[in-house]
C-alpha cells in the first residue's frame, strides 16, 4: 500500500481547497430540499490536450485518501459563516463523505470521454468535492501524461525528475510521486520519498565545484574542480555522479577520472549540444579506461530532445522544467459533472461542452495479442457482449464505499500498468507527432423506459 502522509499533514482539514459556489448550491440545495436526492457525479476529459494521443490516470489514490480530511472544523466554519445560514453550518459540521467512489485505477490509460471516476452519494455530500478531486486529477494525470511520453522517448533508459524548483512546493511533491507513476525511475524531492516512498535520487550541482575555488597562487579552475570532485567521492564512493560542465567538459572528464578514477559511476553534463558532447565525453571516458562510466544528460530536456537523444552514448536523463509545468504538461482538462439524479440521466447540452448521461462503466476491447482496439462506455452494469476474436477489460473498479478505501492504491501496481498500456497501443499510438487518439471511445447511451 501507499505509505500515509506524515501525521502533520494526515490531520490537516482539506474542505476549504474548493470554490465558493459548492457551499452557495449546498446551501440552496438544503432549503429547497434537493440536497438529500442521490446522485452520481463523472469525472471525464472531452478531449486530450493538442498534440496529445492518450492519456494517464493519476493522483487517485491522492483524491481518496484525502476524503477523510474533508471535515469541516471550527476554523473552516468561521469562514463559510459570513455568507451561508445556520442550517448550512450545522450540516457541513457533521459533513462525513459516507458514499461510494468508482473509477479508473491509478496508471490506466484514458481517452476522450472515458468516466475516469464516479462519484455516487446525496448531491449535498457530492458536489463539495468537485473542486478537490479536479484540482487533484487535473495536476497529476499532466504529469503522468507528460512523464510517460518521455518514457516511451528515453526507450528504456532511466530518467529521474528533478523539477522541485520550477513549481509550488506541493505541486513538486505531486510531480514526483506521478511521474514516478508513469515510469520515471525516481525524483529528487525527499518529501515525495517520505510520502509516497518515491526513490529519492541525486549528488551534487555546481555551487558544490564553485565552493572549491581558492586564491593560492598557481592554481587553475581544473586544480578546484578536481578538489571538489575528490570530495565528493571521498563522502559518497565510487557511485557518486560528477557535474563536468562547470568549467570546461573536456578537462572536467579527466578532472573526474583523475579524481575518482576509471571505477566512476557516472559523470552528468547540463548544458551545451547534449547530443555531441555526450559523443565526444564517451569517446573521452574509453580512452581514460572509464568504459563503464555511464553518462546523465539534463537541461531543459521534453520529449523531443530526449527521443533526439535516442541514438547517442546517453544512459539516463534528468528532467525539470517539461514535466512539472504547463508548456511540457498541459492541463488534462478534466471536468465534473452531475450525470444522473435518483436513476435518472441528466446531461448537458451546451454547445462544445455537452455530457452523456447516466451512471456509467468502461470496457476496453483488445486483440489476444494485448493491442488495444476500441474503449466501451456503457451504462453500469450492462456491458456490451465481447466479440468473439477480442478480449474484453472492464476498466471501472470500486474505489470507495460507505466512506471507506477499498481498493489498493499502491504505486508499484500503478507503474506497472502505465507499463503494460503503453506496449499496447496501437503501433503509431506512442508517435509524437499530432493525431487522432491512439483508441477511439465508443459511448452507448442509456436506455429509457418508456
Amino acid at each position: 500500500m501507499t505509505p500515509s502522509p506524515p501525521a502533520s499533514s494526515a490531520s490537516r482539514s482539506v474542505a476549504l481547497m474548493t470554490d465558493k459556489y459548492e457551499l452557495t448550491m449546498l446551501a440552496a440545495a438544503l432549503r429547497d430540499g434537493t440536497a438529500h436526492r442521490r446522485t452520481t457525479f463523472e469525472v471525464f476529459a472531452r478531449r486530450l490536450p493538442a498534440g496529445r494521443r492518450y492519456g494517464v490516470v493519476a493522483g487517485i489514490a491522492r483524491f481518496v485518501e484525502a476524503l477523510p480530511q474533508f471535515r469541516f472544523g471550527a476554523e473552516e466554519l468561521d469562514v463559510l459563516a459570513s455568507f451561508v445560514d445556520e442550517a448550512t453550518l450545522a450540516y457541513l459540521a457533521d459533513y462525513r463523505f459516507s458514499g461510494d467512489v468508482d473509477g479508473y485505477r491509478e496508471g490506466e490509460l484514458y481517452f476522450p470521454g472515458s468516466p475516469v471516476l464516479s462519484v455516487h452519494g446525496t448531491f449535498g455530500e457530492c458536489v463539495l468535492l468537485e473542486t478537490l478531486a479536479l484540482s487533484i486529477l487535473n495536476h497529476d494525470t499532466a504529469i503522468a501524461s507528460a512523464a510517460a511520453r518521455m518514457v516511451s522517448a528515453a526507450d528504456g533508459r532511466p530518467l529521474i525528475e528533478m523539477g522541485s524548483r520550477r513549481t509550488h512546493e506541493e505541486a513538486a511533491v505531486a510531480s514526483a510521486r506521478a511521474a514516478y507513476v508513469a515510469g520515471f525511475a525516481g525524483s529528487s524531492n525527499l518529501e515525495a520519498q517520505r510520502r509516497y516512498g518515491v526513490p529519492a535520487l541525486g549528488t551534487s550541482a555546481h555551487a558544490f565545484t564553485l565552493l572549491h575555488v581558492t586564491d593560492r597562487p598557481g592554481q587553475t579552475p581544473s586544480d578546484w574542480e578536481t578538489a571538489a570532485f575528490r570530495a565528493q567521492v571521498d563522502a559518497l564512493g565510487l557511485g557518486t555522479t560528477l557535474l563536468v560542465d562547470t568549467y570546461d567538459i573536456t578537462a572536467g572528464v579527466a578532472n573526474a577520472i583523475e579524481a575518482a578514477g576509471p571505477g566512476l559511476g557516472a559523470v552528468r553534463i547540463d548544458s551545451g549540444e547534449l547530443g555531441v558532447l555526450a559523443r565526444q565525453v564517451r569517446q573521452q571516458l574509453d580512452a581514460l579506461g572509464a568504459k563503464q562510466t555511464r553518462i546523465v544528460v539534463s537541461g531543459d530536456l521534453d520529449e523531443f530532445a530526449i527521443a533526439a537523444l535516442r541514438a547517442e552514448p546517453v544512459d539516463s536523463y534528468g528532467v525539470g522544467t517539461s514535466v512539472v509545468t504547463g508548456s511540457g504538461a498541459p492541463t488534462a482538462s478534466m471536468v465534473y459533472k452531475l450525470v444522473e439524479v435518483d436513476g435518472i440521466p441528466v446531461e448537458k447540452r451546451s454547445p462544445d461542452k455537452a455530457s452523456h448521461g447516466g451512471h456509467k462503466q468502461a470496457l476496453r476491447l483488445a486483440k489476444t495479442s494485448g493491442t488495444i482496439v476500441e474503449e466501451v462506455v456503457h451504462p453500469a452494469g450492462d456491458p456490451p457482449p465481447t466479440p468473439p476474436e477480442l478480449v474484453g477489460t472492464p476498466l471501472t473498479v470500486p474505489l470507495v464505499r460507505g466512506g471507506r478505501i477499498v481498493a489498493d492504491l499502491g504505486l508499484e501496481p500503478a507503474r506497472a500498468r502505465v507499463a503494460a498500456g503503453l506496449v499496447s497501443l496501437p503501433w503509431d499510438g506512442l508517435k509524437l507527432s499530432k493525431g487522432d487518439p491512439a483508441v477511439p471511445t465508443r459511448m452507448i447511451a442509456p436506455t429509457r423506459d418508456g
